[in-house]
């Protein structure tokens, strides 16, 4: 059976994780390890009067507290966010200052301002209750509006009215004329509620420090370990970058939240240099719900104009976005070169203005969430799409159809060029899985039985691979987007593969095998992927923005190339044939159309021992390379929600949910499609369940999984999944990438199958029993739904 591009292979990985043996950061035990736990505040916002450690350092096992005057006074440098925007005025963004620990004042929730060091867990844990800390609580802001209203407390001094940044894209005026010429006009204001991310493993830090040597080393739950010493080392100044080693062993789930550096990991860094003990420190699930990133969060007004034809003539954005207490590593990209520039979603617009506000807020700081921008503006685009159509008495299906862009490649208003697609085929394969036809029937025998029945559509298309690096850097970027692979051949012909790229469950372990299978004829067993840890593996940019398959199989392509050159080279020169005529198939490299052969062992063998290789061709087998893709990938698709509604309780239960996607070339159709039904998950989980809310005096009213409703088994369908694929021109695999699709298209596809269903466009996410028997009530009577 095919091992190689296309084949259904069980995950190499999937072994040690369920049989239990799996290495994460929790199950690092270090020789004098001690444990942290943080002081954190209990206020939103606040002045920090003074700390008293006395009782907590007289507690039995305590072997420090230490307190942000204390790191300061070290050196150790503030949190950064690494993408500069510039606002429509010329002006740079307003990057408050954000301490690991706090020092003046506390921002959120959360917010910590000292760390116990103790013996163990729960001797940390007892001190850091006893440490007394007087706080002059100052005004609190929780909702975007509230902090651009005049008079708002200010958050940081110089953010002047809470306002980060003023920014736009594309042409204003043009986008004006068009929507005032227009013979339809459709107008909406839309809120993408806040989530947590709550993957399966909390986050987790170990950090040694070793004196003889003036050496870090950081365990931690990290998807980008390179990224992370980086920062550490040039930004907050923990240690020289070549003193520092960075460690992300296997990590459970990261959907965004794990790209950035916490407080916590600098402090424990910090923490072991200071008290000459290893440092450990895992959050347990409150303490995620307080500080682990939030996502999404934008309240949005919008304006979609149509000519007598249905053809979009404009789209006009508001949109105003909370990154509460401080700005986060790539925080200030969301709302502007990850979700603007999406806005034309698959359709053929001419006109398009947005503009977007970032404000403080006295709420966990939020940053990339799985889809990071492109979630955002898929279900701004996709709510305004379904409305318009009903406003407008046209078929939904038909009136997306209508606007599609067939020609390729195509550029947008909003900077973007999509290089291929096929989004009328996308539309025809999630139509005909459905069984749109047979929808009328559907909802009449639900009507029989008392209830409601709504189908729904989303038509997203997404960025991935964020690219390339010359681009992202001329919009502000602070790194390059490039990947970077090496590729061993060992003497006895097993295969290393070195990514800077890293899994965090997406499977790397076996789709990156599979592509040396595929190209070299060897067992996957045969070939080991290795990633995570910055002694072992070159600079490497990390896993986020479904990268690793168009960026990061493209650098390790790079590198086969050159193997595959050599390997070329000593065949001809062992077998006495033209480089022209050699071929690697089977497991053998081959002279073409005879018998003579060399085994694929016994070519990585001949590479070593150098007893007979072409005159001055260097020992061994191994290559390097770095790829900087020439352009964004743009997965796309159709998704398909049919819900059916209890009108007297407001539950709903999605009945079919179908997705047909573009994910270019798919190397293991297994993994992509465990890609997208969890994808669906998260969407469906925002769409209808979760919500991150805050009282008025900033208190998280959802932090814990008793308030905060994640999507269980029995809140989700089978799914129907299909695949219209075109293969991308600009990656040479072909790949345009999965890992969030899922969660991109589906939520407008259930809001806008529940509001179909209900008969009211009234609803906002998440669509709660409550919100929608409240929505069925205000549709009969605005007085019934009090």
């Amino acid at each position: 059976m095919s091992e190689g591009i296309g084949a259904r292979v069980k995950r190499k990985e999937d072994k040690r994780f369920i049989t239990g043996k799996g290495k994460y950061t929790d199950d690092i035990r270090m020789e004098n390890q001690a444990y942290a736990a943080f002081v954190r505040s209990p206020h939103a916002h606040a002045r920090v009067l003074g700390i008293d450690t006395s009782a907590a350092e007289a507690m039995e096992g305590v072997v420090a507290v230490l307190n942000g005057q204390q790191l300061t006074g070290d050196g150790i440098g503030n949190i950064i966010c690494g993408w500069a925007i510039t606002s429509k005025d010329g002006s740079p963004m307003n990057m408050g200052a954000w301490s690991a620990l706090a020092t003046e004042k506390v921002r959120y929730v959360g917010d910590a301002v000292a760390v116990v060091i103790a013996d163990s867990q729960s001797q940390a844990r007892l001190a850091a209750e006893a440490v007394e800390v007087e706080y002059e609580e100052l005004p609190v802001l929780v909702s975007t509006r509230d902090a651009l209203a005049d008079g708002a407390a200010q958050i940081h001094d110089n953010a002047p009215g809470n306002l980060i940044y003023d920014w736009e894209i594309g042409d204003a005026a043009a986008t004006d004329a068009a929507l005032a010429g227009s013979a339809h006009v459709t107008e909406m204001e839309i809120t993408n509620n806040r989530l947590s991310p709550n993957p399966m493993e909390p986050r987790s830090a170990v950090a040694i420090y070793d004196e003889a040597e003036e050496h870090y080393t950081l365990y931690t739950t990290s998807q980008n370990p390179h990224v992370a010493r980086l920062v550490l080392s040039a930004f907050y100044n923990v240690a020289p970058e070549h003193k520092l080693r960075v460690i992300a062993p296997d990590v459970g789930g990261g959907f965004g939240s794990k790209i950035y550096i916490y407080p916590e990991e600098i402090t424990c860094l910090w923490a072991s240099m200071k008290t000459g003990r290893s440092v450990k420190w895992t959050s347990d699930r409150s303490e995620a719900f307080l500080t682990d990133a939030h996502g999404r969060d934008h309240v949005s007004t919008a304006k979609m104009g149509f000519d007598a034809n249905g053809r979009i003539t404009g789209f006009k954005v508001d949109t105003i976005a909370n990154f509460g207490a401080y700005m986060s590593l790539f925080s200030s990209a969301v709302p502007t070169y990850l979700y603007a520039t999406l806005l034309s979603g698959q359709y053929n617009i001419s006109n398009i203005h947005c503009n977007v506000r970032a404000v403080y807020t006295n709420t966990v700081p939020v940053d990339a969430y799985r889809g990071a921008g492109r979630p955002e503006a898929c279900y701004l685009i996709e709510r305004m799409m379904e409305t318009a159509a009903r406003e407008m008495g046209k078929d939904p299906a038909e009136l997306r159809r209508a606007n599609f862009i067939t020609q390729f490649p195509h550029e947008t208003p909003v900077i973007m060029t999509y290089d291929a697609g096929d989004f009328g085929g996308n539309l025809d394969k999630a139509m005909a899985a459905a069984d749109v036809a047979g929808f009328a029937a559907r909802k009449a025998e639900a009507a029989a039985r008392g209830k409601l029945r709504g189908l729904g559509y989303s038509a997203y298309i997404e960025a991935c691979g964020i690219a390339p690096s010359q681009a992202v850097g001329s919009l502000g970027a602070g790194v390059g987007l490039w990947e970077s692979a090496e590729v061993r051949v060992n003497p006895v012909g097993t295969v290393e593969i070195l990514t800077g790229s890293h899994s965090h469950g997406q499977g790397h372990e076996t789709t990156f095998a599979q592509i040396v299978a595929d190209r070299f004829g060897i067992p996957i067993d045969n070939v080991q992927v290795v990633h995570g840890d910055t002694d072992k593996v070159q600079f490497g940019m990390g896993t986020y923005g479904s990268r690793s398959g168009a960026v990061g199989m493209s650098a390790i392509v790079k590198a086969m190339d050159k193997v595959e050159a050599k390997v070329k080279k000593i065949a001809a020169h062992t077998l006495e044939a033209s480089e022209d005529d050699i071929v690697i198939e089977g497991g053998a490299v081959k002279v073409a159309g005879t018998d003579k052969q060399m085994l694929w062992h016994e070519v990585g063998l001949a590479a070593y021992t150098a007893h007979n290789l072409p005159d001055g061709m260097e020992p061994g087998l191994k290559e390097g390379a770095f790829y900087d893709p020439v352009n964004f990938t743009f997965p796309a698709g159709v998704y398909i929600a049919e819900v059916e509604v209890d009108p007297e309780t407001g539950v709903t239960k999605i009945v079919q949910f179908t997705a047909a996607d573009d994910f270019g070339t798919i190397i293991n159709p297994m993994i992509v499609e465990g890609q997208v039904h969890g994808g669906i998950a998260q969407g469906v989980g925002q769409a209808m369940l979760e919500n991150v809310s805050y009282d008025a005096d900033g208190q998280l009213l959802t932090g814990s999984y008793m308030d905060y409703c994640m999507p269980r088994a029995d809140d989700l369908p089978s799914y129907t999944l299909e695949h219209n694929t075109t293969v991308c021109p600009n990656n040479p695999l072909g790949i345009k990438g999965c890992g969030e699709a899922g969660a991109i298209g589906s939520p407008p596809a259930v809001i806008n199958a529940i509001t179909d269903a209900i008969g009211t466009n009234d609803l906002q996410m998440p669509a709660t029993p409550q919100a929608v028997w409240r929505a069925i009530q205000a549709a009969k009577s605005p007085m019934a739904a009090e």
